[in-house]
């Protein structure tokens, strides 16, 4: 429960060198703050229904 990565974790490689993702959190506060490396910072529930849409290996591209 006290986990800065909340409920759920997805991994994906930035440029083949760093290794990022889209994660939960326990403050649903900080979402949209600068507060992470890079990371993308979800409410729970919303990253534990993108979790289960998704399998090893997808494809993942972040626009601005």
């Amino acid at each position: 429960p006290d986990s800065p990565l909340g409920k759920r974790w997805i991994g994906f490689w930035s440029n083949d060198k760093s290794l990022i993702g889209f994660h939960g959190t326990n403050e649903e506060a900080l979402i949209g703050k600068a507060v992470s490396h890079g990371c993308l910072r979800m409410r729970n529930q919303d990253v534990i229904a993108l979790y289960s849409q998704i399998g090893l290996g997808t494809p993942v591209k972040v626009q601005p």
